[in-house]
C-alpha cells in the first residue's frame, strides 16, 4: 500500500471554499478509482512546530503504483490539482508530496 501524502503552501489570499470544493472533487474521484480510497484532507494542525508554512494537506491510500498513476495521469486530478496550484504559494512550489510505501 501507498499512502500519498500532499501539502498545501497557501497564498495569503487563498480562497478556502474553493480549497475545500476541490478537496470534495478529489474525494468523489478517489472513491470511483480502483485501487484508491481513504482520501482525507484537512487542515494542518502543527503539533510539533514543523510545518506551519504547510496549512492544509491530504492524504489518500493506493493499492498499487498501478493504481496511484492511474490517480495521477486521470483528467479529473489533472484538471483539480492546476486549481490547487492556483492556490498555492510560488504555483506548484507551495506543494511538497510524499508517497509512503506501507511494509508493515
Amino acid at each position: 500500500m501507498i499512502r500519498h501524502c500532499v501539502m498545501l503552501h497557501l497564498r495569503d489570499d487563498a480562497d478556502l471554499s474553493e480549497l475545500q470544493t476541490v478537496f470534495d472533487a478529489l474525494g468523489a474521484l478517489v472513491d470511483r478509482l480502483e485501487g484508491c480510497s481513504d482520501f482525507v484532507a484537512g487542515p494542518n494542525r502543527d503539533y510539533e512546530g514543523k510545518s506551519a508554512d504547510y496549512a492544509f494537506g491530504f492524504t489518500l491510500d493506493a493499492d498499487t503504483e498501478t493504481a496511484l498513476a492511474a490517480y495521477a495521469a486521470h483528467p479529473e486530478h489533472q484538471a483539480l490539482g492546476a486549481r490547487l496550484v492556483a492556490q498555492c504559494q510560488d504555483g506548484a512550489r507551495g506543494i511538497v508530496v510524499y508517497d509512503i510505501e506501507a511494509s508493515i
